[in-house]
């Protein structure tokens, strides 16, 4: 489970799309890039079971900025 999730847009004032996020899971802290296609880039190291990972970020953007 993610804790802390945030995010906000990369260009603010703008239409274009992209955000940075950050969470903590596993008690770890990450950071990253999240693209409109869903991929990410992460900035301070991949998270483990990224694949798992990758899907509950999804599902928190499209709660978050998609609907």
């Amino acid at each position: 489970m993610l804790q802390h999730f945030s995010h906000k847009k990369m260009f603010e004032g703008t239409d274009l799309p992209g955000w940075t996020i950050s969470f903590y899971y596993q008690n770890q802290q990450y950071s990253g890039d999240y693209h409109k296609d869903g991929s990410v880039n992460w900035t301070n190291g991949t998270p483990p079971n990224e694949t798992e990972v990758l899907k509950m970020v999804h599902d928190l953007m499209t709660y978050h900025v998609y609907e």
